[in-house]
This record gives structure tokens, C-alpha cells and sequence, in this order.
């Protein structure tokens, strides 16, 4: 399977205005920006978490359970502070790699065995602790 085949979408951040544009809730504007494009014709849902990042698990599977979605059929978008600014990778059935949102979803669903787009959001050439910038807000 591919993540094309995806039936569920959702984008990891935090809510509240102090959050908003920031590095780590690039998840959520990747969502905004799909939600912006999609054609009618998609036949997946596109959605935002409505939880702080580190409870993204219980908001993944209650959507999931509820619309009887197998973890497979889920792409999860969300920050990741080990790629760079302008770059991305696509996984399947990786680990957390300390991300707690991802570590939720993880122990929620009981798998690994979804789809994730990570975006890259560290600076160039900086060796700074992700700490340092994921909630500055983006320029």
C-alpha cells in the first residue's frame, strides 16, 4: 500500500494562538494548505488534531476507531526538528525518533504501521537543540 491510499489525514500541533505559525505546528498548516486545495473528488478526511501535541494519540485513534480506519490508511503530517528547513521525508512503520506526538499515536493505536510526512523544520546548519526553535514562530 501506498500512502496515496490514504483515508485519514491529520496534522500534529498545538492549539491556541500562542502557537499559531510556529515550527512546531507545521502540521496544522500543512492541513490548512490541503484544505485549501483539495478537490471534491478526494475520498479522505483532512484533519487537525484538536489536542495538545503530546495527546495526539487519543485524538488519532478515537478518529480512526469511530470511521473504522486501519492505521495503514493514515498519514499523520508533523514537524520533524532532525530534517531540514525545506526538505521532507515520507515513512512507514518508523519509530518516534523522540517525537512525542508521534510516541501518542504509537502507543494509542498499538502500531507503528501508519503513514508519516515529516517536515523539516531545521534551520540550516544548525546544531542547536530542537528546543531552541520549534515554537518560534515562522517568518
Amino acid at each position: 500500500m501506498k500512502f496515496q491510499d490514504a483515508k485519514l489525514i491529520i496534522g500534529l500541533g498545538n492549539p491556541g494562538k500562542e502557537y499559531e505559525k510556529t515550527y512546531h505546528n507545521v502540521g496544522f498548516l500543512a492541513i490548512d494548505y490541503l484544505n485549501q486545495c483539495q478537490a471534491s473528488s478526494v475520498k479522505c478526511q483532512v484533519l487537525k488534531t484538536d489536542t495538545y501535541m503530546n495527546q495526539s494519540g487519543e485524538f488519532v485513534a478515537k478518529i480512526a476507531g469511530k470511521n473504522k480506519i486501519k492505521p495503514e490508511k493514515i498519514l499523520i503530517i508533523h514537524d520533524d526538528s532532525d530534517i531540514e528547513i525545506g526538505n521532507y521525508k515520507i515513512s512507514f512503520s518508523r519509530g518516534s525518533a523522540g517525537h512525542n506526538g508521534v510516541e501518542s499515536i504509537i502507543k494509542s493505536l498499538k502500531t507503528k504501521d501508519f503513514w508519516r510526512l515529516r517536515i523539516g523544520i531545521r534551520p540550516q546548519n544548525s546544531k542547536q537543540k530542537a528546543e531552541k526553535f520549534v515554537l518560534k514562530k515562522i517568518s
